[in-house]
């Protein structure tokens, strides 16, 4: 089969219009409507869902805007009539991931292919945790993405997105092609796309980037780069990241790259990005401290780690949370 082949018209379903559900609505979209397929966003926020069908999806890049009118459904129900779907992206956060999927599950048969975009590593047990039939697909994204208001997202900065079962799949042929066939879609979309066999290995090395970035940023309200230039943030970055490093070996998982190194290229690469848990503290919604430190805490405990640099952090957001009023409620993204 070539890879031509693989363009077929398939029915894709975003869940949470977030910053990174909104980026990749906006680039499938259009590519979906040449193939004479469909791509809808799931959104649980009534009101929400109602102002992004009047306004669209509003998609910036370097100065560039463009508007989509992308279908936004409140219910998984509506789209029952037409049976199930090829691909349901979940893009919202780990804490809401459980309720979305279950609210999911009847738009899924044996072929549908969930994906999974969560930080972290406390969804790495959603298979046994919510009883799928089929291993699910993981996904490491490095996309910079931001949104500037509900349904309007910047696309600050092209990265690299990595998809992949996190056991094998050689005896389930369809599994595999299915992927590849997401795979084809997403690259015809314009996005960077490859997959893998060490799923858990490459979710592991975003987790220590996210550990060591985004908690500071958000106790500091600085951006990536601006982390740099503190003498203290990048001393709580080093400690939060080795000790992150030791639970890893401790557990068994392989280091691909030098983890504080990956993520001091990362602020130098993503200088003027606000992360996710400083649009988190901006806007006084609950962050994924859990799913990020804290799953390093937990994790740490299991393997007979200490993590004292990590559990402090884990701390000071909650209680940061608390000052600011930021509620636990479902996130959208």
């Amino acid at each position: 089969m070539t890879t031509a082949s693989w363009f077929l018209p398939m029915r894709i379903v975003i869940v949470g219009p977030g910053a990174l559900g909104c980026l990749f609505a906006s680039l499938l979209f259009p590519v979906q409507q040449k193939l004479s397929g469909e791509v809808w966003l799931l959104d649980h926020n009534r009101r929400r869902a109602e102002l992004l069908n009047r306004q669209g999806i509003l998609y910036e890049r370097e100065g560039a805007r463009q508007q989509a009118m992308i279908p936004v459904l409140t219910s998984p129900g509506s789209l029952l009539m037409a049976g199930p779907v090829d691909s349901i992206l979940f893009c919202v956060k780990a804490a809401a991931l459980d309720n979305c999927l279950h609210d999911c599950r009847p738009l899924f048969s044996s072929q549908t292919l969930p994906v999974f975009f969560q930080n972290g590593i406390s969804h790495l047990d959603i298979r046994e945790r919510m009883a799928l039939e089929e291993p699910p697909v993981f996904a490491s994204s490095s996309e910079g993405a931001t949104l500037l208001a509900p349904g309007s997202v910047r696309h600050a900065g092209r990265g690299r997105n990595i998809l992949g079962f996190l056991d094998s799949c050689r005896e389930q042929p369809g599994r595999n092609q299915a992927l590849e066939e997401l795979l084809a879609v997403l690259r015809m979309a314009g996005l960077e796309v490859v997959s893998s066999t060490e799923m858990r290995a490459h979710l592991w090395a975003k987790l220590f980037i996210n550990a060591g970035i985004n908690p500071l940023t958000a106790l500091y309200n600085r951006t990536n780069g601006q982390l740099l230039t503190s003498c203290a943030a990048r001393g709580r970055m080093k400690n939060i990241i080795r000790e992150a490093e030791m639970v890893a070996r401790a557990a068994g998982i392989p280091i691909l790259t030098d983890p504080l190194q990956a993520a001091l290229a990362v602020c130098k690469r993503t200088a003027t990005n606000v992360s996710s848990m400083l649009q988190d503290r901006r806007q006084q919604r609950s962050s994924e401290i859990d799913a990020i430190n804290g799953a390093i805490v937990k994790e740490g405990k299991r393997v007979g780690v200490a993590t004292p640099a990590n559990e402090e952090v884990v701390r000071q957001i909650r209680e940061m949370e608390r000052k600011y009023g930021m509620d636990g409620t479902r996130s959208a993204g």
